[in-house]
């Protein structure tokens, strides 16, 4: 859909590499906004740094000295004149701490504000925060799971199978189906370590687990005027480790009913919270139920959000833009429409002896 209002930037800084940055980078050309990259040593020679119109080197390979630097990139911001930083996904982009020093330092931070940010970490207690408002929830206790005995008596009430999951985690890392109390007590200190050890905190919650539900997300955009759209919705039923594989849009199994009380909730989350910019609010279809249970709000551009471009011709990273800016929106529900089928695949690097996570040397 075409995009009427002048353009909201002179330069943007793209904190990131790889597809997402030349993905940004792409939008920003086409609407006449001049691009910065940053690069580790490692990406001197990407993709991304050929396409930007300055390109800057944030640090040595490890990510945390370059891409997770915070310092670093907002004093490449400033020093080259950017007014805005668009994170994109992975690394910064949901880091409430990055929003903030952004922000501080007069940039504008493309992407959900840090009250957003602080709000949906706490998986947790934004589930009891949801719960509490009536949005359906997956079946658990809205409290942390301290001991192993906790977690069996909890089990035991919910039925099994159980899934284990970080507080303060994501990204399907750390999560462990129990389907009986043998593997739940094998599993829960585990767990606990892989949390502290990913995200530096040990808290875990306990849901109950079905294994025949189907996952569907739902994409949002709202502005600082509230104002809030959805553009319907995506399958990512097919996953291997909690990690997707194949993502459909729209959903093969969803009729307009469905469709319809799926993405009215999904609005009426973002409302609650006085959602701004792109995010994607997660669910769990148990179909012998006939129930959507909310599993979590990622408040950032999502790495499948191309095939509901392919479907709604909505251009989202372009909407980002335009939302970071103040502008309101530039479409309403009404003009949003399917188009089509999309599909996207991902290609995952495994050691075919052992199937385990290996990217190579």
């Amino acid at each position: 859909m075409p995009i009427t209002q002048k353009v909201p930037f002179r330069k943007v800084l793209v904190a990131n590499r790889g597809e997402i940055a030349v993905r940004i980078i792409r939008a920003l050309k086409e609407l006449g906004i001049r691009s910065v990259a940053i690069f580790s040593d490692a990406d001197k020679d990407s993709l991304h740094v050929l396409m930007a119109d300055e390109a800057y080197r944030v640090g040595p390979p490890d990510p945390k000295l370059s891409y997770l630097n915070i310092e670093k990139i907002v004093k490449i911001a400033k020093d080259c004149g950017a007014e805005a930083i668009h994170p994109g996904y992975g690394f910064l982009a949901q880091s409430k701490e990055f929003a903030e020093r952004v922000t501080e330092e007069g940039l504008v931070f493309i992407g959900p504000p840090s009250k957003i940010h602080e709000i949906v970490s706490d998986k947790l207690a934004f589930k009891a925060f949801l719960g509490n408002h009536g949005i359906p929830v997956v079946p658990g206790p809205f409290k942390e799971i301290e001991t192993v005995d906790e977690a069996l008596e909890t089990a035991e009430n919910l039925g099994y199978p159980v899934i284990l999951k970080p507080r303060f985690g994501g990204g399907g890392i750390g999560m462990f189906v129990c389907h009986n109390a043998d593997e739940l007590k094998k599993s829960f200190m585990l767990a606990a370590r892989l949390s502290d050890v990913a995200f530096g905190k040990r808290n875990l919650y306990i849901e109950k687990y079905y294994p025949e539900a189907k996952h569907i997300e739902v994409q949002i955009l709202a502005d600082n005027h509230n104002n809030v759209i959805h553009l319907f919705e995506r399958e990512c039923s097919m996953q291997r480790r909690f990690q997707k594989v194949l993502e459909e849009a729209p959903s093969p199994i969803l009729d307009d009913e469905k469709r319809k009380r799926v993405t009215s909730i999904a609005l009426r989350i973002a409302r609650l919270v006085n959602y701004v910019n792109a995010g994607t609010v997660e669910f769990i279809y148990v179909p012998s139920e006939d129930k959507f249970y909310f599993i979590e709000l990622n408040a950032r551009i999502q790495v499948e959000h191309p095939i509901t471009e392919a479907i709604t011709g909505v251009d989202i990273v372009k909407e980002q833009l335009y939302i970071a800016a103040g502008y309101k929106l530039n479409l309403s529900q009404n003009e949003v429409e399917i188009r089509g089928h999309a599909i996207e695949a991902r290609i995952y690097a495994e050691d075919p002896r052992t199937l385990s996570p290996s990217p190579g040397t």
